[in-house]
């Protein structure tokens, strides 16, 4: 059973890390960030919230913004969970630092900062980040065998690479950073955080999809060993956090986008908070569920 657990875990990472194209070979693919010292216990009715967080590091960088930012609410009583996707050109107050685009917290005080910012913006409590990176996790992916994709509408952007049918496809790593590269897109940087969105849920069902045998439990734990590294988790945590990945379906899982409009500010395009998020933000931090449309 704790082994079955484990691989839970790996796959959720594979799947709330399928989010960003940007890092540096040879580091971690996936990072996984404890936001406190305390012991991570899931309490009886409320949700767990983590934040996933895609970096724009180039090779030689040492300080990144926060280019993919998904909070995944679980609730484990209800069995269902919600992708709040973040659109990170969104105008808000950094602690510390005032008012800027929402990714630039990572810049000024990496992962936990970044927790920060948007724990402030949306109102909920993060137990955990996330945070992955480009060439690991293309290779990560192709060792996971690929992804299915429901690729929402045709693409065409030779820009990325994002050259795609609309419907199910099967994509290796290099095909899934492009899918979630696209910047060819109606809609800009709100379609383009859906779509990471829709990457996370392609990660999750290949954790549902996979039998817990001997044989897969040894590969996903070799993967794990390659390409993730663990920050203040202990393996209490990964217990845990194993335990909350299998309560839920993908299918019952929604992938939201805060509503917002473009603008500029302090010279800047950025995004706005939408009149209508506030009330998005207290229901899906009430119990991490938002009714289908």
């Amino acid at each position: 059973m704790k082994r079955r657990l484990l691989l839970a875990v790996v796959m959720l990472a594979v799947g709330m890390g399928c989010v960003s194209p940007t890092g540096v070979r040879g580091e971690a693919a996936i990072e996984i960030l404890r936001v406190d010292s305390g012991r991570f216990i899931p309490e009886p009715g409320k949700p767990v919230f983590a934040l996933v967080m895609g970096q724009d590091a180039r090779p030689g960088d040492t300080r990144s913004r926060g280019d993919g930012l998904h909070v995944i609410g679980i609730n484990a009583e209800e069995h269902r969970a919600t992708i709040l996707n973040i659109p990170r050109d969104t105008w808000t107050n950094i602690p510390g630092r005032g008012m800027d685009k929402i990714n630039a917290a990572n810049y000024y005080g990496g992962p936990l900062l970044q927790a920060r910012a948007v724990s402030a913006l949306v109102g909920v409590d993060i137990d955990f980040v996330i945070t992955t990176g480009f060439d690991g996790l293309a290779d990560m992916v192709d060792e996971l065998g690929g992804i299915n994709v429901d690729v929402p509408f045709p693409m065409n952007d030779p820009i990325s690479g994002a050259v795609f049918p609309a419907g199910t496809v099967r994509m290796d790593g290099g095909a899934a950073l492009a899918f979630a590269r696209n910047r060819n897109l109606s809609g800009g940087d709100f379609t383009r955080t859906h779509d990471q969105g829709i990457l996370i849920l392609a990660g999750l069902s290949k954790l549902r999809d996979s039998a817990p045998t001997a044989a897969n439990t040894i590969k996903w734990m070799a993967v794990l060993a390659r390409h993730t590294r663990f920050d203040g988790v202990g393996f209490g945590d990964l217990y845990r956090l194993g335990r909350l990945a299998l309560t839920f379906d993908p299918d019952e899982v929604r992938n939201v986008t805060m509503p917002g409009t473009t603008g500029s500010a302090a010279g800047q395009s950025v995004v706005f908070v939408g009149g209508s998020a506030p009330a998005l933000f207290a229901d899906f931090r009430d119990d991490a569920i938002l009714q289908r449309n």
